[in-house]
Formats: C-alpha cells, sequence, structure tokens
C-alpha cells in the first residue's frame, strides 16, 4: 500500500525515539542478556475506530480497510514506541532496553536473570504481545542489538 497522501496529511507524531548509541551503551556490565523481537510489532496495534477508513483499499472483490495497523504509516514507529514504553515502564532502563520492536533483558547480577525475564513475559502475556522465536535469544553474555555486537 502507498501511504504518501495520507501521510502527508496527516501531522507528524514527534515522539522522540532513543539513539541506538545510548541505548548499545547501557547493556555494558551485565552477566546474562536475551534477545527478543515482536512478531510484526506493528500489526499487534488495533487501529482506531475512527482511523480504519483511513487505510482502506479496494481490490475486486470489495472495499477493505486494516485493523491493526499496517507499515507504512509515518506515525507507525513512534506510536509503537510509545506503546512499548508505557507497557515496559518499569523495566526500562533498567532491566530492559527497548528500541520500536527490538527487546533486550539485562541482568547484572546471574541471580536475577529468571526474575527479569518472568517479568518481561509477564507484560508481554498481559498486552497479548507475540515474540518471533527466530529472533530471539536468550541467557548469553553477548550477542547483535540494534546492528552492534554487546557484551
Amino acid at each position: 500500500m502507498d501511504y504518501t497522501d495520507l501521510n502527508k496529511a496527516g501531522p507528524k507524531n514527534n515522539f522522540p525515539l532513543l539513539r541506538t548509541d545510548q541505548l548499545v551503551d547501557s547493556t555494558s556490565g551485565n552477566q546474562l542478556l536475551s534477545f527478543m523481537e515482536a512478531y510484526s510489532g506493528y500489526n499487534q496495534i488495533m487501529m482506531h475506530e475512527d482511523d480504519k477508513a483511513k487505510t482502506s483499499f479496494i481490490i475486486e472483490r470489495g472495499t477493505y480497510c486494516y485493523k491493526v495497523m499496517p507499515f507504512g504509516l509515518k506515525n507507525a514507529e513512534a506510536t509503537y514506541q510509545r506503546l512499548v514504553n508505557k507497557i515496559f515502564k518499569e523495566q526500562i532502563g533498567k532491566t530492559m532496553e527497548i528500541y520500536v520492536d527490538d527487546m533486550l533483558v539485562k541482568t547484572l547480577e546471574r541471580a536475577d536473570y529468571i526474575k527479569n525475564l518472568a517479568e518481561a513475559f509477564s507484560l508481554l502475556r498481559k498486552y497479548n504481545m507475540k515474540l518471533n522465536p527466530r529472533k530471539c535469544t536468550f541467557g548469553v553474555s553477548s550477542g547483535r542489538f540494534l546492528g552492534y555486537l554487546v557484551t
């Protein structure tokens, strides 16, 4: 879908995204890390009823609209970041770092690893968020986060 005209018509959501270098730096010194990615993250956000018609499209069988936030909307990234910041507000900066759909659970002490991971999973379940198992790695001392090798 080409949302160029819709993106031009609507106001820009200026919700700030964190700098990737700051997020990467915050992972140093942790004993265990878990790297997770949301499964089709944007598609896990329900569209507001008033906005569904704005995403409508016509095919030979009729007119359809998205029930979930599609890719291509200029405010999708900011909307998703705002949502995960709200959901994980107690964990971000302490036991988690999140950049849009990339999540990292970090643990300074091995003894806290299961507790930190359980908190993240509890919130994922509570808000019905799905992870992409092919892009998740658990309980490692290093890995790639936002394109950087973190240890």
